[in-house]
């Protein structure tokens, strides 16, 4: 008797939207935006293509969606050790952005559009309300409150966004990290010592520096710049 060629079983019971945004998820880590399209998924998922338009609509939407699943459940979690300060609090909610990117490379490029393209979204809304309450116990005037949390908040992004390999759809091209920083470190120091004493004197410093460390040193510059806005002469709104 002829046997009928396989092909993928579909199944019974009806997807959940929660299925699916773990799904694609796996699709992103593995290997970024362009391994993510609903052929992957319904292939994945056994389905067809009309429940992941039911459930979670467009591709567009549905990276939306899986960004929020990350950040929320990053926020929510954050590193070890509880908020004591505003500015513990702020730095617990950035190195949580910071560590989430760490382990999601693909989520720099969606943060930053999710906070472009929907001020109005969860996403948005969590990040700039979890940095933003902070702002009145860090002594900043309320008519700065705007723009301090902002520059906070561009810092955070600006800075994971730099360290994040944001073109994860292209495994193999950026070059290990001693190898890069060992060649900028000799390019460096070929550099003219009279016109370049800077980049001289940095160098052993570039070549060594923990990416981790390095950001939380910005935060508290940025901290420090805040809590100047309350001294007298600080700019206010």
């Amino acid at each position: 008797m002829a046997t009928r060629s396989s092909r993928p079983r579909r199944r019974n019971q009806v997807l959940s939207r929660q299925q699916i945004v773990a799904t694609a998820l796996e699709l992103l880590d593995t290997g970024g935006e362009g391994t993510l399209t609903v052929r992957a998924l319904t292939e994945r998922l056994a389905t067809g293509s009309g429940a992941i338009y039911y459930q979670v609509g467009t591709r567009d939407e549905l990276l939306d969606a899986v960004t929020e699943e990350v950040v929320t459940g990053a926020l929510s979690a954050g590193p070890d050790g509880g908020a004591t300060t505003p500015g513990d609090e702020v730095r617990r909610v950035a190195l949580a952005l910071f560590d989430a990117i760490t382990e999601h490379p693909w989520l720099a490029t969606r943060l930053t559009l999710q906070l472009v393209r929907n001020p109005v979204g969860p996403v948005t809304v969590e990040i700039f309300e979890r940095i933003g309450r902070q702002m009145g116990s860090l002594g900043v005037p309320r008519g700065s409150w705007f723009d301090a949390a902002s520059t906070l908040v561009h810092y955070i992004l600006g800075a994971i966004s730099q360290n994040a390999r944001t073109d994860a759809d292209t495994p193999g091209i950026e070059p290990e990290r001693e190898e890069f920083f060992g060649a900028a470190a000799t390019a460096w120091q070929e550099l003219d010592p009279e016109e370049y004493p800077f980049m001289h004197a940095v160098v052993g410093q570039m070549s060594r520096h923990d990416d981790r460390e390095q950001f939380l040193t910005g935060i508290a510059i940025v901290l420090d710049g805040l809590a100047g806005l309350s001294r007298p002469g600080g700019t206010a709104g």
